[in-house]
């Protein structure tokens, strides 16, 4: 039902809403919140429940802290290309302090991480009105790198879906 693309076909299209997951293992209380307010600066945001995960590369031998994720449905004020859009939530994810690198068998701590599931492109009829989101689910395209989605992002656009946040 849903357009699955890869990223990189979509790049210079302008985009005017998507499906963001967020996730935090290192001080998701801090960085949630601060992440959401800035988020906010770019339209309007709905928000999914926040779900604790475990983290599912952690092993018995190397445990590795949990998750806090929560998706997030941002209609855009003024449509952005997706390349801009993936510039702008890194630099975001840096404003969390995020560190990329870490050493051998060190544990990796996630302070913000963003990843885009799925994006509306202006090209198709777009509304801000709370009654059409999700509406019409042929004019979304699923980020074809993030999909099948993990089981939290699923149940988190199930519930910006069935909720019409």
């Amino acid at each position: 039902m849903l357009k699955r693309c890869a990223p990189e076909t979509v790049q210079a299209q302008p985009v005017v809403e998507l499906v963001l997951a967020l996730g935090s293992n290192y001080q998701a209380d801090k960085y949630l919140p601060l992440a959401r307010q800035q988020l906010a600066a770019l339209g309007e945001v709905r928000l999914s429940t926040a779900f604790q995960n475990p983290d599912f590369t952690a092993t018995l031998e190397q445990p590795k802290p949990d998750y806090t994720n929560q998706c997030v449905h941002l209609v855009l004020t003024t449509p952005v290309s997706l390349q801009q859009l993936q510039q702008t939530f890194r630099t975001l994810e840096g404003d969390c302090h995020r560190c990329r690198q870490t050493k051998p068998n060190q544990v990796r701590r996630v302070t913000m991480d963003i990843d885009i599931l799925m994006v509306k492109l202006a090209d198709k009829e777009n509304s801000l009105s709370k009654d059409s989101i999700f509406k019409s689910m042929s004019d979304w395209i699923v980020m074809a790198d993030r999909y099948p989605f993990k089981a939290h992002e699923e149940a988190g656009v199930k519930e910006l879906i069935l909720t019409k946040l």
